[in-house]
């Protein structure tokens, strides 16, 4: 994986948002080196995994590196995600529609994310709502998220260099992948993951 980053890459993608969360204002920098990115993508190959988690006073911070391989129509062709019971959520509603569903959408309650496309590319899709979704609180990942099948969702293509910012609550997910994807995700949220934790393959 190449990872070419520059500063004016990061202004675009971090979002200036604000939250009512009360933390001790942060007084230092939050460093992630190339080499760290490189080693928790060798230590877990597959998924979305957070590197680091930052306190910057308002809220808190992740940056994630995600690895997704080759995609048909939602499906990765791995084992599916095991998920743990959990809550009704997206749009309730007693017949979903017959046709138009795209499966394997997801939004997070309380986290946004912007992707930066670092290698390979698919089609995503994002917007729309989730109809009848299970909600499972990912507390290493992104917090309280729905899974489920999406509808009415904008579809595109997307490439190395470009850049996806998705807000909070909005659906988001890859529909075709021909062979790979590598994007680094940045993810302020309200207090969703805890400050300074860092992804255990770099304490090995």
């Amino acid at each position: 994986m190449r990872f070419r980053l520059t500063v004016a890459s990061l202004a675009m993608i971090i979002p200036l948002t604000a939250a009512a969360q009360e933390t001790a204002p942060p007084d230092k920098a939050t460093w992630i080196t190339k080499e760290e990115i490189e080693t928790v993508a060798r230590a877990i190959p597959d998924g979305d995994r957070n590197i680091k988690v930052a306190n910057i006073g308002h809220e808190n911070f992740a940056v994630g590196i995600v690895h997704r391989g080759k995609t048909v129509n939602g499906s990765e062709g791995r084992p599916a995600l095991k998920l743990p019971p959990g809550q009704l959520c997206g749009r309730k509603v007693d017949a979903p529609p017959a046709t138009g569903g795209t499966p394997a959408g997801i939004t997070h309650d309380n986290q946004t994310e912007g992707y930066y496309i670092v290698s390979g590319g698919g089609t995503m899709f994002t917007d729309g709502y989730i109809a009848n979704g299970t909600k499972i609180d990912m507390t290493d990942l992104n917090g309280p998220t729905c899974f489920g099948t999406a509808y009415g969702v904008t579809r595109k293509i997307v490439k190395e260099g470009d850049i996806i910012i998705i807000p909070a609550g909005v659906v988001h997910g890859w529909l075709d992948i021909p062979d790979h994807v590598d994007y680094l995700s940045f993810r302020p949220s309200t207090g969703i993951l805890t400050p300074g934790w860092i992804n255990p393959a770099l304490k090995k």
